[in-house]
């Protein structure tokens, strides 16, 4: 009987073999297949297809993705992609950049430790290769810092050792989309040796099942018996087809052999027909495979440029975007009534879109104008914020269903208005809300930052009592909001409103008040114009910034 390996690696990311060296090897070891899957990088692929010709043997373009869930590396193997895609070079060279980043820096720090050793010296000795930490141990090991591997990694660049930089991962959610939209087949590696409980592992699965994922590792070097069979079990379950590989690294890896792992590896050559019939079917019936997006966006800084207006680009990308049958929301922290007014002057008229106002509190259904959620803060609350504004001499207003609602007409409102045209009524008592309450309350000091801040400290223990949220969405206002609002909150409430898995929803920001948005959707997005906390929050950063349609770079390769 034929066998296959499909998880390989070679000397282009951190294997020890060449890949002609792999070619040869596993013609010698009676393979008919195997898949070429070095650590996100495809740069072997074209060698080992020229050296595989004429010889009894297919090689199978593949590579294996890093990703993190729940603070754990999860890896996702894709097999069969069109690795020379425009798309799909675009985001090896997002990876790239992302590495070169990180090396730099560890590199740095192993400086500060005493190594004499800089990026490019590092790349030099290992050409080609994307570099690891297993090239840092080497390094270390062959100029004598280290006297083994072990003591490279627990003295240097271990998880837990000192010049150790951890990379931002994509989720493995995004990657098995990145290889369906490459044509390719998803699989999850390797789940047993994430140690998940049975449960986790499950949820997992599902969640990637719902995504996209056509397949998962359930032959691998290390399992035992039983820890195949539950694998399969969760195959069956999700309707999964089964992969198996090695993990071949050749010295890297002592003792694990390609297509026979530590001895008892087998992996019949049916299991390679049964995924190139998946596959087969994929390219027969792509819109079967295609999962529909919900795109969250904040406005300003955001959706909107400088001009408050959407460049030609912009707009270009959305009507494709929404065409192919994703949703689009604009989600502000401004009043509903501002969101619609900026949605009306952009003539932004696409099917099943949406709008949510007062940083989540409030959501709208554009198609019909009903309120499909709301949640407000009481009129007590309300007053009791207007009063503790007042004692600080700091600006407040509130909104009911139509309007500001001012106390007073000041420099603060005026500033506020030159952007949001939401009509004034300046009203004491607040009378408007009495019954409804308010959506959210807007304090304002302008270039008085540090001002607000001492607000925020005087009103928090009471806040927190309330719970009522505090976030700034710029250096002049603070937004303050029922703690059950926000928009991450937001996002969760109208995918479960709309029956959609937020695993499948985008959203975009650049200030704090976007945090929880970019946090709760599947994917976050945040600007490259925008604050450190957001980009930390994000699981990527547009290359260009919102007065150079940023946000629709990024999205064009979502669509």
């Amino acid at each position: 009987m034929n066998i296959v390996d499909l998880h390989v690696h070679s000397t282009k990311s951190d294997g020890s073999y060449t890949p002609s060296e792999l070619v040869d090897y596993a013609v010698e070891k009676g393979l008919s297949a195997f898949a070429l899957t070095d650590h996100d990088t495809t740069a072997g692929i074209d060698e080992a297809i020229l050296a595989a010709q004429g010889k009894p043997i297919e090689v199978i373009p593949g590579i294996e993705f890093s990703s993190e869930y729940e603070g754990r590396d999860i890896h996702i193997v894709g097999l069969y992609l069109d690795y020379k895609s425009d798309f799909f070079q675009r985001r090896l060279v997002n990876f790239v950049n992302g590495r070169i980043m990180r090396n730099q820096e560890m590199c740095r720090r192993l400086q500060e430790h005493g190594v004499s050793i800089t990026y490019e010296e590092l790349v030099s000795e290992f050409p080609g290769s994307v570099i690891t930490r297993a090239h840092y141990a080497r390094y270390l090991l062959s100029h004598g810092y280290v006297k083994s591997l072990k003591e490279a990694f627990d003295r240097y660049v271990g998880d837990n050792a000192p010049c150790f930089v951890p990379r931002k991962k994509i989720t493995p959610m995004r990657a098995v989309e990145i290889i369906l939209k490459a044509g390719g087949i998803p699989i999850l590696a390797h789940p047993i040796l994430y140690h998940m409980s049975s449960a986790r592992l499950d949820k997992l699965v599902a969640s990637l099942k719902e995504v996209g994922l056509i397949g998962i590792e359930a032959i691998y070097s290390t399992y035992a018996p039983s820890e195949e069979r539950e694998i399969r079990r969760l195959a069956e379950k999700y309707d999964l087809c089964i992969s198996g590989g090695s993990d071949f690294h050749g010295s890297a890896k002592p003792g694990l052999d390609l297509a026979t792992g530590y001895g008892r590896l087998f992996i019949p050559e049916e299991v390679l027909v049964n995924l190139k019939k998946k596959h087969a079917e994929m390219k027969a019936h792509p819109e079967a495979f295609h999962r529909n997006k919900i795109l969250f966006t904040d406005l300003d800084g955001t959706f909107l440029n400088k001009e408050k207006q959407i460049g030609d680009y912009t707009r270009e990308v959305m009507d494709t975007f929404t065409r192919t049958g994703n949703k689009l929301v604009l989600c502000s922290g401004r009043d509903i009534n501002s969101v619609r007014s900026v949605k009306e002057y952009l003539h932004l008229d696409y099917p099943e879109m949406y709008l949510i106002g007062y940083n989540g509190g409030q959501i709208v259904e554009c198609d019909t104008g009903r309120t499909l959620y709301r949640i407000a803060l009481s009129y007590e609350q309300v007053c009791h914020i207007r009063e503790a504004a007042m004692q600080h001499g700091l600006h407040f207003h509130t909104y009911s269903d139509t309007n500001i609602l001012s106390p007073c007409d000041d420099e603060e409102l005026h500033f506020y208005q030159r952007t949001i045209k939401t009509p004034v009524i300046f009203s004491q008592d607040l009378h408007e809300i009495r019954d409804c309450g308010a959506c959210k309350c807007l304090v304002i000091a302008i270039d008085r930052h540090e001002e607000l801040e001492a607000f925020v400290r005087d009103l928090s223990p009471w806040a927190e009592k309330e719970q009522i949220t505090l976030v700034f969405s710029n250096n002049n206002y603070l937004e303050v909001f029922p703690s059950a609002s926000g928009k991450g909150a937001a996002v969760l409430k109208l995918c479960e409103l709309l029956n959609i898995s937020p695993l499948l929803s985008i959203a975009a920001g650049d200030a704090g008040n976007d945090i929880s948005m970019i946090e709760a959707a599947g994917i976050g997005i945040a600007m490259c114009n925008g604050s450190d906390d957001v980009k930390a929050a994000a699981t990527m950063v547009t290359a260009f910034d919102n007065n150079h349609d940023g946000l629709a770079r990024e999205l064009l390769d979502l669509v």
